[in-house]
């Protein structure tokens, strides 16, 4: 069990790593007059740099040789790479053509597609309220799409990309900094090819804007790597339920942002489909902690069971001798089987309190 002056500093790091994504719109409109191809292009290259580095100040090597070893998981990382290009393109663009709100909306509707995929492919069972949520999600989307005069596909592609990206993450399992690394060394060469193709035909703003220009392109790799970075310093001293929902932080800041400081338009329709995806989230956290309780209550009375059990066995082989007592052993490992066959599985999950509580 972790500390409290290390769940307090898992909270900081959490609180850093979403606030920084959550204010990263102010970043991306300082880079014009780049383009987002070219944004997203040195964002590749220098991310590659500052993850190197700080993989060769920590020491940690050992996975490359193990990931050239798997070819599975070796494509694996190319499709991530794929998918997260498509992602954080998609979003530098938004952000500066003045769609901060509806990238924003992205990541609110993230966690109903990543629930929705879930069921669609990886046939995972939901809960009541979690298909009322997703059903909440799906209004949300039409009443927006109306609001919108088309479907909100800037938050459709964010809340897509990011989901998949988030699924192949899962198979892969490889850490927050070293799976940047595989990931920017797949995109490096063709964003540095693209770079250099910039230059020769004179398109290329990194060194014709002045020094503070090519600083702040530079920086795109810093702008990535610190939350990530921050983000595995969190994940390893808080829980995950305290995660789950410091992500909404992230969405909250762009969000602010784009209506305060951007002076993006709300109209009515534009709440109402807001509001309905905020009360799809509300009933899914809700949701999240009440079946994570549940999970904690069965598994405390598994243990509580299962510790009275072996001390009914240990008393009758005290006193019968040890013939008995084997059969007395053998009787308790029967009953622990069966309480955990038929109270311990979380409510409507289908998975044991043990499997339940395994990291996503």
């Amino acid at each position: 069990m972790k500390s409290g002056s290390e769940q307090r500093a898992g909270l900081l790091y959490g609180f850093g790593a979403y606030g920084m994504w959550g204010l990263v719109p102010l970043f991306w409109p300082l880079l014009k007059p780049s383009g987002a191809i070219e944004i997203l292009a040195h964002r590749m290259v220098w991310s590659l740099g500052f993850v190197a580095v700080a993989l060769l100040v920590m020491r940690r090597w050992g996975w490359i040789r193990d990931l050239l070893r798997q070819p599975r998981k070796l494509a694996l990382t190319a499709v991530a790479a794929s998918v997260i290009t498509v992602n954080w393109g998609v979003y530098i663009w938004a952000v500066n053509a003045g769609q901060v709100v509806e990238a924003s909306l992205g990541y609110f509707i993230n966690p109903l597609v990543t629930i929705a995929m879930g069921v669609l492919i990886l046939g995972e069972r939901l809960r009541p309220a979690q298909w009322t949520a997703v059903g909440i999600g799906f209004a949300a989307v039409l009443v927006l799409a109306v609001g919108y005069g088309r479907p909100p596909w800037i938050s459709l592609v964010l809340a897509f990309s990011f989901a998949t990206y988030g699924l192949i993450k899962k198979k892969i399992n490889i850490g927050g900094v070293e799976s940047l690394a595989a990931e920017t060394a797949v995109q490096f060469l063709p964003a540095l090819g693209y770079l250099l193709w910039l230059g020769s035909t004179g398109e290329s703003t990194f060194t014709s804007q002045g020094g503070g220009h090519l600083a702040l392109l530079a920086a795109t790799g810093i702008v990535t790597a610190v939350p990530l970075v921050c983000f595995g310093a969190a994940a390893i001293r808080v829980p995950l339920s305290t995660l789950g929902l410091l992500q909404y932080l992230a969405p909250v800041f762009q969000f602010a942002l784009g209506v305060v400081y951007f002076h993006e338009a709300m109209p009515p329709e534009r709440w109402a489909g807001f509001g309905l995806v905020w009360a799809a989230l509300v009933l899914l956290t809700w949701d999240a902690l009440r079946t994570a309780r549940r999970n904690r209550a069965a598994a405390a009375a598994l243990a509580a069971r299962t510790a009275d059990t072996a001390g009914a066995g240990a008393t009758a082989a005290t006193a019968t001798g040890a013939v008995t007592g084997e059969a007395a052993a053998g009787t308790a490992t029967q009953a622990v089987a069966e309480t955990a066959s038929t109270g311990v599985a979380a409510p409507g999950s289908g998975t044991s309190v043990s499997a339940a509580r395994e990291p996503a």
